[in-house]
Formats: structure tokens, C-alpha cells, sequence
């Protein structure tokens, strides 16, 4: 059967490029035990990937769009596998290399890849998936479906929005003006991160413990959310970075929005998110201020229904032809956003993979032209996992903005006490 890709995903793979592949990373940490055996994860995979019937297309483009279509075999050789690592360096390094190569397009659009295991006992789990596959929501749903051993907690919902509450086309238009007011009338200073960037990757990662993230919204005057919270982590550490090379620009970030709604098809729903622009406010020296703000930022973008009216307009403008396409590259100019910061529900119970908890989760996700920077973050029942990707050549030291997120997050949580 052929099914023609949604106008979204057929954006997202045309995009690719010498230099951008598409794909996401999500990273399953496991606690110390007995090495995973390859040939028995394959089985597994096997036995499970028809939950999640996209795992078993491919995608074609015969003359009349790209489509999905079904492939009689999934060559489990290939899309499984084991790469060798002693230590988180090691580990960072391999996943920095399979993100920085393109998945086969003859192929189902998705590998898993054992690393391991360290020398302390871990392991990890390095599942790439194709943005035109899965958005952030529908990839932990994959995880879920495929990945992570059956268990009775219920998987998050993909769709997070009830369909009928969704605004009227005539009220999207009528805040039109409102809404670009506030995300595309205000664009930054020259990026630090707008430079050209190659196909090399590398990656770092921090943990911030969820229940404290969120104990530190609960405190402000105004409730802030864990994504807030995690806004002002990365926020604090890019001024931390940047301040130690002598400036701290305007610089606002793009944060996409889920517009799933309740009741879509998990594997089959194609990519369904928008986004807001925020101001970082990095010339604010004081952490919590810089939650506040930033909450406030939010709280005023959610109110309002910016993602959805955005989606709205962006939809029309895909039907305007070039001058669509002309509108919308003023949307993705660095000086609009300096850089993405992504988040997803991730497993809310205790998950494991052959007997094996999974105590950490990461996920990243590609620079792209004249944004080097990408961040990306997801939940596990215990951490909120943030991932930082660059192009090495044009954000060096990416280990280091780690540890300034370490550092800013230590700052938020000192409000506490």
C-alpha cells in the first residue's frame, strides 16, 4: 500500500542534505548487569516491530511525492547493532559518529545500536530515528512499542491536545497580528551559533533531577513548569559560556510545540508541532529572575495559542509558492532564534530492556545550517536528561556547556534552601 507522506514530514525529508540527516537520537542508559545479548535484541525487535507499523516501511518517491511503503523484510543485521566503548568518553564518541551518519534511505528509517558495555557495568542503547519517521512524542511511543520490555503503566498519550477545544481558523487569524508581534518582532543579536557547520557531531549530556525541577517551579511566586526550569538551565549556561568569551548577546530560542491531539494514530500521525521564539534575557545575572522571566515568556505564549496560530499561517504559506517559502526563511533566521531547546515526556514508571533498568535517558537532536547548536531534553521516571549537540568545528568544547548547565541548574536549586 502506498501512503503519501504528510505535507510536514515531506518538509522535514526534503530538507537533508550533505550536512543534515534528519534523524533524532535517543540514548537508554543502562544500570550495571550482564551484557545484552545482540542476537536476543534483535529477536525482540523482531518480534515487536509491528506495534509500530512505520518501523516496517520504507520511503519511495516514484514520480508522485514521497510515500511510505510497506517492505516485505527488515533486515535486522543491519538495523541492529553493537559498537564497542569502555568509558563515557568512548560512549560519547560513538554516538557522536552514528549521529553524524545519514540512515539509508532504501531502509526502514531507524537503527538500534548496543554500546557497550563500559567498564563500570553499564550500558547503553542508541536509537536513531528519522524526524519524517517519528516527532519527539511519536518516537518515545517506538521506545515504548518496541524498545523497552511490555509493562502495566499506561504509555503516554500522543496526542496531548483535546480536538474539541481546538480555536476556530477565524480566531487563529484574527491573533495573527498579536501572535507575530510577539514571536518574530523581536529578533536578536548576530547568533554565536550562526556558522556554517559540517557533518561531524558531538555530544554532551547532563542529568537534573525531576522532582527537584520541579519542586524549584513550586517555589517561584509564579508557578514555573519543568520545561521553564529547563529553559533557564540552558539559558544559564549559555551565559555562563559566553560571558567567558566576553559577551552576552539577545539571543531568543525557538521551543517547539506539540499539536497532537487526543486520539491520533501514535505510529501514523507524521509530525504534528510548531513552536514559539523566547527570550533567553542572558544579560539577567541572577538565575531564579531569569526562571521568572522566562516562565512569564511562557505562561503569555500558551495563553494565547501562538504555537497554533503559527501552525496555522505556516500552512497557508506553504500554498503561497516562493513567497511562502521567503516568508518562512525569515522565521528560521538565526537572529529570530539563536537556537532550539526541545522537550518530551519520556517513561514516567521504572522501564528496562532484557531484565535491565534503564536509569538514564537522553535524546538529541541535529544542528542545522547557521543554528551549530541543538538542544534537546526528555523525562524518565527519576531525571530530566538534556542533550547538547554541536558541529565540533563550529562550537568547540561542546563538554563544557554540560557542565555550565550543571552549574546554572546548582544556581536554581540553591533557591530552595
Amino acid at each position: 500500500m502506498r501512503e503519501a507522506l504528510t505535507p510536514a514530514d515531506a518538509r522535514i525529508l526534503a530538507l537533508e542534505s550533505d550536512v543534515v540527516h534528519g534523524h533524532a537520537l535517543k540514548l537508554l542508559v543502562l544500570e550495571p548487569g550482564e551484557a545484552l545479548d545482540l542476537e536476543a535484541v534483535r529477536g525482540s525487535v523482531a518480534a515487536r516491530l509491528a506495534a509500530f507499523p512505520r518501523g516496517r516501511q520504507v520511503v519511495i518517491d516514484d514520480g508522485d511525492g514521497p510515500a511510505w511503503v510497506d517492505v516485505d523484510d527488515v533486515d535486522l543485521a543491519h538495523h541492529v547493532r553493537r559498537h564497542a566503548a569502555q568509558d563515557p568518553v568512548e560512549l560519547r564518541a560513538v554516538v557522536g559518529r552514528l549521529m553524524s551518519e545519514p540512515l539509508d534511505r532504501s531502509r526502514p528509517l531507524w537503527t538500534v545500536d548496543l554500546v557497550g558495555p563500559l567498564t563500570d557495568g553499564r550500558e547503553a542503547v542508541a536509537v536513531r530515528l528519522h524526524h519524517a519517521l517519528a516527532d519527539g512524542l511519536t518516537a518515545v511511543r517506538f521506545l515504548e512499542s518496541v524498545i523497552f520490555e511490555p509493562h502495566d503503566a499506561p504509555a503516554h498519550e500522543v496526542g496531548v491536545r483535546d480536538p474539541a477545544a481546538r480555536p476556530t481558523r477565524w480566531s487563529e487569524w484574527e491573533r495573527m497580528p498579536m501572535t507575530l508581534a510577539r514571536e518574530l518582532g523581536h529578533p536578536g543579536s548576530r547568533s554565536p551559533f550562526d556558522r556554517p557547520i559540517t557533518a561531524r557531531r558531538a555530544l554532551a549530556f547532563v542529568d537534573v533531577p525531576l522532582s527537584e525541577a520541579r519542586s524549584v517551579g513550586a517555589s517561584r511566586p509564579q508557578h514555573a513548569t519543568v520545561n521553564d526550569v529547563l529553559l533557564a538551565v540552558i539559558a544559564g549556561a549559555l551565559r555562563r559560556r559566553l560571558l567567558h568569551h566576553g559577551h552576552t548577546p539577545r539571543m531568543n530560542a525557538q521551543v517547539p510545540v506539540s499539536l497532537h491531539e487526543k486520539g491520533e494514530d501514535a505510529a501514523a500521525s507524521g509530525n504534528r508541532d510548531s513552536f514559539v521564539d523566547v527570550g533567553l534575557h542572558l544579560d539577567e545575572p541572577d538565575d531564579l529572575r531569569r526562571l521568572d522571566l522566562l516562565s512569564a515568556q511562557m505562561r503569555v505564549r500558551k495563553h494565547a495559542h501562538d504555537a497554533r496560530s503559527l501552525d496555522e499561517l505556516f500552512h497557508a504559506l506553504a500554498a503561497a509558492g516562493p513567497v511562502g517559502t521567503r516568508v518562512r526563511s525569515l522565521a528560521d533566521d538565526p537572529r529570530e532564534f539563536g537556537l532550539a531547546i526541545s522537550n518530551v515526556p519520556g517513561p514516567r514508571v521504572p522501564v528496562a530492556i532484557a531484565g535491565r533498568r534503564v536509569g538514564h535517558v537522553y535524546t538529541s537532536s541535529e544542528p542545522g545550517p547557521r543554528h551549530a547548536l541543538r538542544v534537546a531534553a526528555i523525562s524518565n521516571d527519576r531525571w530530566l536528561g538534556v542533550g547538547f549537540c554541536v558541529d565540533p568545528d563550529a562550537v568547540p568544547d561542546v563538554e563544557l556547556l554540560a557542565d555550565a548547565a550543571h552549574d546554572a541548574w546548582e544556581a536554581l536549586r540553591s533557591g530552595l534552601h
